[in-house]
């Protein structure tokens, strides 16, 4: 398989009482797949699935697939602290046929290199199935490095990595010595420099509710080639950038895509939803963004 274009990691509708509001998410997939993403990540961090049960995680990737058929990849997230756990979402997924499982590092445990690519290993054999990995060592504790990719790389099934640390010399390192590991990007403000050290993808929570605009920097940067486009594209996605990484990210994608229309429902406890003034600011920066990426596409009216 492999990871072309925008992957969205699907958010999931709550009902009022808290519970997953199945025919919103139905809706939500529906939506994605109109809007023209290339693939659709399920159990991922903008999904809540720290919040869910190990049998809503469960349902909630058989449904997706029920939803999306053979329409676009489906891509099921198996992030757990336990190894055990990790496989058996990985089975899951296999049952279902999804057309590959997203692995990062087990978070709190802190793992050594070499115990990380044991847990990647295990989960790999489980499922059998093509890997995205996913290293994010603000959220999980540790880093994927060196001495981890010398013992996953013997893996075949192993063929992307969204790359979520920040650290530009680690996406330079990756596209250097590891040419067999596609990039993805999983940094937002750096996808366009992502793009330009070869990666053809990008995980990325905003496409939720402004789809096409991703959609168009990746055209712009991996189908055109057009940097001098993209970089104006990139220029009017910082705003909104800024504004979900001062916190609130997941309330901020689910307003996003409550503002066109799809239920969303709140957020399951710890968090809680954005106020008021928060909410009107990100309506504002959404429009903003959407008139100059349209402005720069030659699809504004």
């Amino acid at each position: 398989m492999k990871f072309e274009g925008i992957y969205t990691p699907a958010i999931t509708p709550l009902t009022a009482s808290g519970e997953i509001d199945k025919a919103a998410f139905s809706d939500v997939l529906e939506y994605l797949i109109e809007s023209k993403v290339h693939g659709i990540i399920i159990g991922g961090s903008t999904g809540e699935y720290y919040a869910h049960t190990a049998q809503e995680r469960i349902e909630l990737a058989t449904q997706a697939k029920d939803v999306i058929g053979a329409r676009l990849p489906l891509v099921i997230g198996t992030g757990a602290i336990r190894t055990e756990d990790s496989v058996e979402y990985a089975k899951a997924a296999r049952e279902i046929k999804a057309d590959a499982i997203l692995v990062g590092s087990p978070p709190y445990a802190l793992p050594t290199e070499k115990e990380n690519a044991i847990h990647a290993l295990t989960v790999d054999r489980a499922a059998g199935l093509p890997i995205m990995l996913y290293n994010y060592p603000a959220r999980m504790g540790v880093s994927m490095g060196p001495e981890y990719f010398a013992a996953v790389v013997e893996s075949k099934n192993i063929v992307a990595i969204k790359e979520s640390s920040g650290d530009m010399a680690q996406v330079h390192r990756l596209a250097r010595e590891y040419p067999n590991i596609s990039l993805s990007c999983g940094w937002d403000d750096q996808a366009l420099e992502f793009f330009a050290w070869g990666a053809r993808s990008w995980v990325c929570a905003g496409s939720n509710f402004i789809p096409r605009e991703h959609v168009a920097l990746y055209e712009a940067c991996v189908v055109e080639k057009d940097f001098d486009k993209g970089r104006k594209i990139m220029s009017a996605f910082m705003p909104l950038m800024d504004f979900l990484e001062s916190g609130k990210f997941v309330q901020s994608i689910k307003v996003g895509c409550a503002l066109n229309g799809l239920r969303t429902g709140g957020v399951r406890s710890p968090l809680q939803p954005l106020y008021d003034h928060e909410k009107q600011a990100l309506q504002d920066i959404i429009t903003t963004l959407k008139r100059d990426v349209a402005q720069v596409t030659g699809s504004a009216k």
